[in-house]
């Protein structure tokens, strides 16, 4: 098993091999070229992020800074929207639905490394999925740890530290992230 597939599985592996190396580089010369893009170039940016991305849906529009590992394993459907600085560590896939806005500053982390010091000097890392709903608000400067998944309408409030998974339709917050209170279905809000 190669260490690509390794990373893919959830398994430990090492970052440091050659293929994997080369991915990285690979989206950093993208991100590279979408984060110097102007605001004028959206065809552009749509083109990058088509070949950078595993699946991109309709209208995916992303503020630049953005970051990720590789790109090859993000998922997004239509309608998403991410703010300014967001980071996606795609070690493993990440899916996020339609109709979803990212905050700024919002950090999405597949990525974890071994609680065994040995492993860790020895350069070994894994990854868990995350999966994101339809119609989520992810707050400004939220972090989404590994193996999360997030329900369909659910709103995270800024600076929410999301450790474990998180229901559909519920307001949820902190550090940890916990659940406030469920959503109504239409909230008939000012």
């Amino acid at each position: 098993m190669t260490e690509r597939e390794k990373m893919l599985a959830g398994e430990l592996y090492n970052a440091l091999d050659a293929e994997l190396v080369q991915a990285r580089r690979d989206a950093r010369i993208a991100t590279k070229k979408l984060n110097d893009s102007r605001d004028e170039e959206q065809e552009l940016r749509a083109r990058i992020l088509r070949k950078l991305f595993k699946s991109v849906g309709k209208d995916l529009w992303i503020e630049p800074p953005f970051f990720c590992d590789y790109g090859a394993n993000i998922t997004v459907g239509d309608n998403v929207y991410f703010n300014f600085n967001c980071v996606v560590l795609d070690v493993a896939s990440v899916t996020i639905g339609s109709h979803v806005f990212c905050g700024p500053n919002v950090q999405i982390y597949t990525a974890t490394h071994p609680l065994d010091f040995q492993l860790r000097r020895d350069g070994l890392e894994s990854g868990s999925p995350i999966s994101i709903g339809d119609d989520v608000w992810i707050g400004g400067g939220s972090i989404i740890c590994p193996g999360v998944s997030i329900g369909a309408r659910s709103v995270i409030g800024a600076g929410s530290v999301v450790t474990k998974n998180v229901p559909s339709g519920v307001l949820a917050f902190g550090n940890p992230c916990r659940v406030a209170r469920a959503l109504e279905e239409h909230i008939n809000e000012p």
